[in-house]
């Protein structure tokens, strides 16, 4: 039963066709696949040549015929990949069929090899062929339904072999597919993430007394370790040929060194795949929904969606000690007020900003529009030079107006004092918006906990009303 799969390889970001090219072709003809080179067969061109024959071909392909397609668009080469069942046919057998199927889909028209790996239980061959034709003078057309032409053309030399096929595949458009991993169950076998994963858990279930006792508890596992570029950890274990990076970004929440550090000394509130805090809502008023048309599947996930709101408010109140209702009234009561204040500082400060931009704003143009009056000035205010120059005295009469309003009879500060103001009102600013986000998430948190308190206590109606009244 063989499979097919059909790739157009284009140019890798940031490198050339000749790199893209030799980076894929010595994947095909690794020496640990194709023992030692054996299982390679090519047709017009050599397969360690390859790269270069066929770019070659391109250039060709250019001079003669004036078209270039764009860098990003153009297609290099074109791979087939074939795999077979296991133990329905060998190494050289998968080949030879290999070999046929390139030729009779290339038609003999454009240069190819074809390598056949055995680094895998079951055999499959990689094919490579020129998208430019052996005259330079066409390309190969990847038509619509080419996947399917393969396929049925792969079937017809697996049945001329007497080799088992696929005689009728299951469309994406008639069944769900399920990937890899799922397709395998309960035989999927761990992988190194995983299995490194569960042997961290396992040592810290021992509860290490220090990071490097740690350390030791995974080597004694079985994991290798060693320290990169920067006192990075990576392990790995039998079988893995790259180590695997001890960092949150690589395996996952709760699995950084920090994070592992603060496990062992005791700060950390949990390790591994523990699930965070569920986004707090207010819980839903049930029958008013019901009575504005809702029907029992809104009334089913209702209740189930309270139920959660309701957890999530009692992990908040155990988080953060309140065990009565009075705790709870003054906690919320004070994060509100911290909420406030840091809310009156951040206005203090854009009002600061605000006046400070319209200070500068009417320094300049007062600069700018103060040689017009003074020679307005000095012709008398002459109405002819009032009639020419009226937009430039409108501006400096208001700059005018704007300075003596905004300073209040203070000096004139200079320019550079100015800026440097500006300049620390906008850091100051930075800081009070990352304080006034802080407290309005925590200020959410702590009401909307409250409210769902209050809801199933049943403090509603009157009550709630004279409280949002205060």
């Amino acid at each position: 039963m063989a499979t097919t799969r059909l790739i157009a390889h284009h140019i890798t970001k940031g490198s050339t066709a000749g790199r893209t090219m030799k980076g894929r072709f010595d994947y095909g003809q690794n020496p640990l696949k194709t023992n030692d080179g054996d299982l390679v067969l090519s047709y017009e061109c050599d397969a360690k040549t390859a790269y270069r024959e066929f770019a070659l071909a391109k250039a060709e392909y250019h001079a003669i015929t004036g078209r270039k397609q764009k860098k990003n668009e153009d297609v290099l080469c074109y791979q087939i990949r074939q795999s077979f069942l296991p133990g329905e046919i060998d190494a050289e057998g998968a080949l030879k069929i290999g070999y046929e199927l390139a030729m009779r889909w290339t038609k003999g028209k454009h240069a190819f090899f074809v390598a056949s790996h055995i680094d895998r239980p079951h055999p499959h061959i990689h094919i490579y062929y020129n998208s430019t034709t052996l005259d330079c003078t066409r390309k190969f057309r990847n038509f619509n339904g080419s996947v399917w032409a393969l396929r049925r053309l792969s079937d017809r030399i697996c049945i001329e072999n007497r080799l088992s096929y696929i005689a009728h595949p299951k469309l994406k458009s008639k069944g769900k597919y399920r990937h890899y991993g799922e397709w395998l169950g309960a035989n999927r076998k761990p992988g190194f993430k995983e299995r490194l994963k569960t042997h961290i858990d396992a040592c810290l279930a021992n509860i290490p007394q220090s990071f490097e006792t740690f350390l030791q508890a995974m080597q004694k596992a079985g994991w290798e370790m060693k320290r990169g570029r920067g006192g990075a950890i990576s392990f790995r274990t039998e079988g893995q040929e790259r180590f695997t990076r001890l960092c949150a970004s690589t395996l996952g929440k709760g699995y950084g060194e920090d994070e592992i550090r603060a496990a062992i000394e005791g700060c950390a509130t949990g390790f591994g795949n523990v699930p965070p805090r569920r986004k707090m809502s207010l819980v839903i008023d049930i029958q008013e929904r019901l009575k504005a048309g809702k029907g029992p599947g809104y009334e089913r996930w209702a209740k189930v969606f309270n139920l959660k709101q309701m957890a999530v408010a009692v992990q908040y109140l155990q988080e953060n000690n309140l065990f009565s209702y009075k705790d709870l009234e003054a906690k919320t009561f004070e994060i509100t007020e911290r909420f406030h204040t840091a809310t009156d500082k951040l206005k203090q400060t854009e009002a600061a900003m605000k006046r400070n931009a319209a200070l500068k704003k009417a320094i300049v143009d007062y600069a700018k529009t103060r040689p017009v009056f003074e020679e307005y000035k000095a012709k008398k205010y002459s109405r002819k030079y009032f009639m020419e120059h009226e937009a430039e005295l409108a501006v400096y009469r208001a700059a005018q107006a704007s300075m003596r309003e905004l300073l209040g009879g203070a000096k004139l500060p200079k320019m550079d004092a100015l800026k440097a103001e500006w300049r620390r009102l906008a850091a100051k600013k930075k800081s009070g918006y990352a304080e006034y986000r802080a407290m309005q998430k925590e200020m959410r948190e702590a009401v909307t906990v409250k409210a769902n308190i209050d809801c199933l206590l049943g403090r509603t109606g009157k009550e709630k009303n004279k409280e949002m009244a205060r």
